[in-house]
Formats: C-alpha cells, structure tokens, sequence
C-alpha cells in the first residue's frame, strides 16, 4: 500500500509540474503576442508620419536651406568620405619605467 501512495504522489507532482510550464509557456505566448501587436501599431504609426513628411514636403528643400545649413551639410560630408586620420597600426608598446613601487612591492628588484 505504501509503494501504491508513492505511485500516486509521484505521479500528481509530475502532473502538477507539466501543468505549471504550460501555463507559463502559454503565459509568455500572450505577453509576446501583445509586444507583437503594439510594435505593429508603433511601425505603422511611424511609417505614416514619414510618408506625411514626404508627400506634404515639410522637409526642407536644399535650394531653401541657409549657408549656414549648407556648411554643416558639407563639412559633414567632408568628414565622412575623408575619415583617415584615426589609422593606428595596432601595436601596443609597453617600456617599463623605473619606479619606488616596483622596489616597495618586489624588494629583489
């Protein structure tokens, strides 16, 4: 009778742990499905305003800009197709100099 009980409460422990997982599976499937739903919405939100801006042309146009618009504009262009002065080559050189820490930590020295 003692090894049926055992049966039994095995049996209801595995059940109850099959059924906690699915619940949470089915949990984050929801969650999930609602992040989807807003994210589609956002999307749609954004590609609407900028099909607005297109068509109704509040962009500025370049003929329309000011000097100093077109300045910026092209030192900006300037400075990314001219973007050679950060090559390094990689190297690290490493010269140790002599110093009291060298001689307080490592006495030998």
């Amino acid at each position: 009778m003692n090894i049926l009980s055992v049966t039994i409460q095995t049996w209801e422990l595995a059940g109850i742990s099959v059924g906690v997982v699915f619940v949470i599976l089915l949990a984050l499937v929801l969650v999930l499905g609602i992040f989807t739903a807003v994210a589609k919405k956002t999307t749609a939100k954004v590609v609407e305003v900028k099909s607005d801006i297109v068509t109704n042309k509040q962009a500025k146009a370049f003929s329309e800009a000011s000097e100093q618009d077109k300045a910026a504009l092209a030192v900006a262009v300037y400075l990314y197709f001219n973007d050679d002065h950060d090559h390094e080559s990689g190297v690290l050189t490493i010269n140790n100099a002599p110093s009291h820490w060298g001689q307080v930590l490592n006495p030998i020295l």
